[in-house]
């Protein structure tokens, strides 16, 4: 099985991983960087090929986990899936491909998947309708994990740039589902999709509570940006070192609202990855322990 992962914890323990998942990772997670979970990909996330798990694999996984202390694993679909697309074969196949994931996660014990909802390509309300439809059709099939679905750039035809897309495609998940739909929120993504944190921090806030609700995000991506506010493209960088600068983030390391929410760090990794993951991680960690408002 490969994995590229980040870990993750609600006081932000993040670093990235390339391999086999195995039980190093979580190991590692725990003695380079002192994580309390993790997020991985269970497959390849740019090919169709579903792996296959064996009870010894799944089992030193467990173990790991436990030995490591790891509180939470969060996994990330396949780039590939699209649930939104109107070709009815790429729609089943990413369906399938959802399936299959969800099921390898019940099996690993992680709880919860984040998921892009996908391009509508042909026209915007049917493509909420079928992304809507290939979420119910999986957590129908599957028991058990959380999908957390992520917010877009808003690049060409991609649905989740914007709070009412998100809350309408939760709204057309039957309700006996819907509490296994959540979100995960991208702050580079955010901010390339228009919505202001550096200059309006709660304002953005409270009309995400007004129209999902903060109870139903449950992780958020630590990212600056390259791209200027409502570029409409996903460029990651360095935490403070983009467009958006120290202050969402120091905001967000600061605010009692987002203290219990896993934070995940995808800034881009240069020629030494595990170098860059410690530096981001230490410049969060330094803004959690300023007081409010005080200087960087």
């Amino acid at each position: 099985m490969e994995i590229s992962s980040k870990s993750i914890s609600p006081t932000v323990n993040i670093v990235s991983f390339s391999g086999a998942l195995n039980a190093r990772s979580a190991e590692e997670a725990k003695q380079v960087f002192g994580a309390s979970a993790i997020q991985v990909f269970t497959k390849a996330p740019s090919q169709w090929r579903e792996p296959t798990l064996d009870r010894e694999e799944v089992a030193r996984f467990k173990a790991a986990l436990g030995e490591a202390r790891i509180a939470a694993v969060v996994a990330h679909d396949s780039y590939l899936i699209n649930l939104a697309s109107p070709d009815r074969r790429l729609w089943k196949r990413s369906a399938t491909a959802l399936e299959a994931e969800l099921h390898r996660c019940r099996r690993l014990g992680i709880r919860a998947v984040v998921s892009h909802p996908g391009n509508y390509m042909d026209d915007r309300e049917r493509g909420l309708e079928r992304n809507a439809a290939g979420y119910a059709a999986c957590l129908q099939a599957v028991s058990g994990p959380t999908v957390l679905i992520e917010t877009t750039a808003g690049s060409g035809t991609a649905l989740g740039a914007t709070f009412e897309e998100l809350a309408e495609i939760r709204a057309r998940i039957p309700a006996r589902l819907r509490r296994r739909l959540g979100f995960c929120a991208d702050t580079c993504h955010l901010h390339a999709a228009g919505y202001d944190l550096v200059n309006d921090w709660d304002g953005v806030w409270s009309h995400w509570d007004k129209v999902i609700g903060l109870r139903h995000l449950r992780c958020l991506h630590l990212n600056d940006s390259k791209t200027p506010l409502g570029s409409r493209r996903d460029r990651h960088a360095w935490i403070a070192e983009g467009t958006m600068g120290a202050a969402p983030f120091r905001r967000v390391m600061q605010d009692p609202r987002f203290r219990g929410i896993i934070k995940i760090i995808e800034t881009p990794k240069g020629g030494d990855p595990e170098q860059h993951d410690r530096r981001m991680l230490r410049r969060l960690r330094a803004y959690g322990r300023q007081v409010p408002n005080g200087s960087s």
